[in-house]
């Protein structure tokens, strides 16, 4: 169902991945309890009895922060890769037999789950979502890109499904800062039109009405964010964005979409600048990037747990949907991936972009932005992990 066959393969379905900063190993749980089940029976594992402890994920993790991603196949550093092994059906090695999925994820319980499939089709898209065991209440807004004519924006044969399965959903959006066909409401409103989102749903401009403003929490340039001042109609955020290339940020993912993506046109030109209100090009490169963590966090704290992410690797451009003649993408189409934090999310697609044969344009495009950094400054304030576990649902 429109599934890429790729030259390196993700890994298999039952095999849980842990990636920390471009580094992944292979927890073979099955060999693990086949060999304590042998001590026990030979005497030699005192308290046999007991609860058999949560598997370390090892040094290497915890000093991993800051790496750049690496390609390795599954057990590449292992050597256990011909094992198929069984994986817990929440996704993570621990589970929290009290909590579902979004209160694991709020209370910053265990590794954050990357849930991932290669059919990139709507049913692919529905199987996804499904796997966050989601149950979003209230007003629920559809974050995405409504993308520049000719570009390659998300269209409505791929999402339509999931954005109607929700009670009255509505598609959100901001105007830009930089000109363009979405520069102005009506212009906008018209382009929203024309790629067929408002006949899926309502669409709402959410800075038609001005700004809205954020406090940011532990930032080093930002104090406060501007979002669109209908951003608070909305219970529950859906972030669904397409994982792509960018010109300034190097790329673009879940952490751009709640960044730059829901500031108004104001509040865009603010993290442009680095939070000084100087010029959206010309300013620090860093702060830039910087800012966009920060802005992304003060969405999160405000929303509480209220929000999901899903990314869509499909037609992999170097440049983004803000450009109306993006290069042609170069490299394969390689999923859809869904988590309740954005750093983890966007950290594995980055590393499965690193890990493709095909993908030397991309990580050129991310490396000479230094578009590692957002993530970087992300995981150090708070907003998410760059260490997380992916799961196949295939």
């Amino acid at each position: 169902m429109g599934r890429k066959q790729t030259e390196k393969q993700p890994p298999e379905a039952g095999r849980t991945v842990i990636f920390t900063g471009g580094r992944k190993e292979v927890q073979d749980m099955k060999n693990r309890k086949m060999l304590l089940m042998l001590l026990c029976a030979f005497g030699l594992l005192a308290g046999c009895g007991a609860k058999e402890e949560a598997p370390a994920a090892g040094a290497e993790e915890a000093q991993t922060a800051g790496e750049t991603p690496v390609s390795a196949e599954a057990g590449e550093e292992t050597g256990e890769a011909e094992e198929e092994t069984e994986v817990p059906e929440s996704g993570r090695e621990e589970k929290n037999e009290d909590a579902g999925p979004e209160a694991e994820a709020a209370q910053g319980q265990g590794t954050p789950a990357v849930y991932m499939t290669e059919d990139i089709s709507a049913e692919g898209l529905m199987a996804v979502y499904e796997a966050l065991n989601a149950s979003p209440e209230g007003r629920i807004a559809v974050k995405l890109s409504t993308g520049e004519p000719g570009s390659n924006y998300l269209r409505t044969d791929l999402i339509g499904e999931l954005v109607q399965s929700f009670d009255n959903p509505t598609i959100v959006e901001c105007n830009t800062a930089y000109g363009g066909s979405r520069a102005n409401t009506a212009m906008h409103y018209q382009v929203a039109e024309d790629h067929g989102y408002t006949a899926i749903a309502n669409v709402d401009i959410m800075d038609e009405e001005g700004s809205m403003t954020l406090p940011v929490n532990g930032g080093s340039n930002l104090t406060e964010n501007y979002v669109g001042s209908h951003f608070a109609d909305y219970d529950y955020y859906v972030v669904l964005s397409h994982f792509k290339g960018h010109s300034m940020a190097g790329y673009g993912g879940a952490v751009k979409n709640i960044s730059i993506g829901i500031a108004s046109a104001e509040g865009k030109a603010h993290i442009h600048s680095g939070g000084t209100g100087g010029s959206m090009w010309g300013g620090d490169q860093d702060a830039f990037l910087e800012s966009m963590a920060e802005a992304g966090k003060s969405v999160v704290d405000y929303l509480d747990g209220n929000i999901l992410y899903i990314n869509v690797m499909n037609r992999l451009s170097v440049d983004c949907d803000c450009d109306t003649n993006p290069a042609e993408p170069d490299m394969h189409d390689i999923g859809i991936l869904a988590s309740y934090d954005p750093a983890a999310l966007d950290q594995a697609c980055i590393d499965l972009v690193y890990a493709a044969e095909d993908g030397a344009s991309l990580v050129e495009r991310i490396e000479s932005r230094n578009g590692l950094h957002t993530l970087e400054h992300a995981e150090a304030i708070g907003l998410g992990s760059r260490t997380y576990e992916l799961v196949s649902i295939d």
